[in-house]
């Protein structure tokens, strides 16, 4: 996606500098991308952990309870301790916080790849900002170094899927695939 601007009437210097801005927006923006699917794809892993756990402990809790009104004691028992079993899991994985931990990082990553690309395509273009836009870029790392500290990890196999979808063309805007 690496493009090179040609600016009207720019000098070599200015030229130079836009292209320097572009190649760095266009890796900030590879980065969100990136992260921001990854962290899609961590939190469909909790989201699903979170159901193939407390469905089955909500499930026996249930069975267990029947058992025990029925008068089957060593059933009631089992089912408890596998109910019981499957709740500490819930409460020592915590699923649901984690899922919630990785979609708010995707969305923003997403975000910030949204105004990393709105630079590279819009803002460029003003050249009589051009004095300012190393500034704004500027300010756009600083927000991905900070999402970066602030983020749970993906875990690998996350981020294998994510970099899989990105190439098959997942994140690919329609207006970008007809260029």
């Amino acid at each position: 996606m690496v493009r090179e601007y040609v600016m009207a009437g720019a000098s070599p210097q200015d030229q130079a500098k836009i292209s320097a801005l572009c190649r760095e927006a266009e890796r900030l923006e590879e980065d969100a991308l990136y992260s921001s699917k990854g962290h899609f794809n961590a939190e469909d892993t909790w989201v699903r952990r979170n159901y193939w756990l407390g469905v089955p402990a909500t499930a026996l809790g249930a069975i267990a309870g029947a058992a025990l009104i029925k008068s089957q004691p060593e059933w009631a028992s089992a089912f408890t301790l596998l109910a019981s079993l499957l709740t500490g899991l819930m409460t020592f994985l915590k699923p649901n916080e984690r899922a919630a931990m990785h979609r708010a990082a995707a969305g923003q990553f997403l975000a910030l790849r949204n105004e990393a690309r709105f630079f590279r395509e819009i803002e460029l273009l003003e050249t009589d900002r051009l004095g300012e836009l190393p500034e704004r870029l500027k300010a756009l790392s600083s927000a991905r170094n900070e999402l970066n500290q602030k983020s749970p990890s993906i875990p690998r196999r996350a981020f294998v899927a994510a970099r899989k979808g990105i190439e098959e063309g997942e994140a690919t805007h329609k207006v970008d695939k007809e260029k």
